[in-house]
């Protein structure tokens, strides 16, 4: 069974509230028929823990006892732990940065993932790195470094099936993005970390490249532009040798970015193709061709979401809450 191994943490205090079950929040649209197959026409969002700051990349952690969420709060430096029995708690602090000195409003990690041995992997916007946790709590950098010069903020990650990690890089962890004295790139790059820790850089196309996943059958990327001025999830073809084609746009979001807060952010990929996209307002479910199957409406700010291991779950990370809703 998959395990991610236990940190020792620093206790804090902790301001957010677990809350019940019955609290729910904005509304459920379907906008076609597939949209029913994967969400029940009954289903809510439910809010399971609020207060937290900023959190972002949600990870489902399969357990003895049913399995937990872990997810990360960027300005408090910090994980958390969230399962049906304990609710949310402190898992890990420091979390992306492990300096001296304060760094900036974002300093913590943000996309999480499992790799295939169940360890823990994230994107880090302090220490400006791909890690990876191992058995006695310490860490191991996976990638900081591309030809020499320091990434600048690991946002964003995907592993699939061989090892190998797609991930994002935008400025937004850097105090002051692109124009930080700090910063050592030009570009904000997708790349490639296969597992002998080669570094590739796929594309420089994106200003804003942000959430980032794969389809079931491992042969389309899909990342997320968060721009203001393109806010776009694109599709890639993944060849043979793991490079990819020039890509075009899956969903163009520039309309609705005018009506909700928010951007095309990170993403879940179902089991049976469809995206589920946070972006302006909640999360979008588009099919692999493109159409926009339906919108969990949260009308806030939704960072990213994930499902738990059967797919009966989504979890989002809505700003300041913790929520989630009941699929087929």
């Amino acid at each position: 069974m998959r395990h991610v191994w236990f940190f020792v943490c620093v206790a804090i205090f902790c301001s957010f509230t677990v809350v019940g079950a019955e609290e729910t929040i904005g509304r459920i649209e379907s906008l076609d028929s597939g949209f029913a197959e994967l969400v029940p026409a009954t289903a809510k969002i439910e809010v399971l823990a609020e207060g937290f700051s900023w959190i972002e990349g949600p990870v489902w952690v399969p357990d003895e006892t049913g399995g937990h969420l872990l997810f990360s709060d960027i300005p408090q430096n910090s994980i958390f732990r969230w399962s049906k029995a304990s609710g949310a708690t402190l898992y890990m602090k420091p979390s992306g940065f492990t300096g001296l000195d304060s760094y900036g409003r974002e300093p913590g990690s943000n996309g999480l993932a499992l790799d295939g041995e169940g360890r823990l992997i994230a994107c880090e916007h302090g220490d400006r790195r791909v890690s990876q946790l191992t058995e006695g709590g310490g860490k191991i950098t996976l990638a900081d470094r591309y030809k020499g010069n320091r990434l600048n903020s690991p946002n964003d990650l995907a592993i699939d099936s061989t090892g190998v990690i797609y991930f994002t890089d935008p400025p937004y962890g850097l105090p002051k993005q692109m124009n930080d004295p700090r910063c050592e790139l030009d570009f904000c790059g997708v790349y490639r970390l296969d597992v002998d820790r080669t570094l590739t850089l796929l594309t420089k196309q994106f200003t804003r490249p942000n959430g980032i996943g794969l389809s079931p059958d491992e042969k389309t990327l899909y990342v997320a532009q968060s721009d203001s001025k393109q806010p776009v999830w694109m599709a890639f073809s993944i060849g043979p040798n793991k490079t990819i084609n020039e890509g075009a746009v899956l969903y163009d979001a520039t309309d609705a970015a005018k009506t909700a807060p928010g951007m095309p952010d990170g993403m879940a990929v179902h089991s049976g193709g469809a995206i589920f996209g946070s972006g302006p307002g909640g999360v979008y479910v588009i099919s692999p061709s493109g159409k926009l199957l339906g919108r969990i409406f949260t009308g806030g700010r939704v960072s990213n979401c994930t499902f738990n291991d059967d797919e009966s779950v989504l979890y989002l990370t809505a700003d300041h809450q913790l929520c989630c809703v009941r699929l087929k």
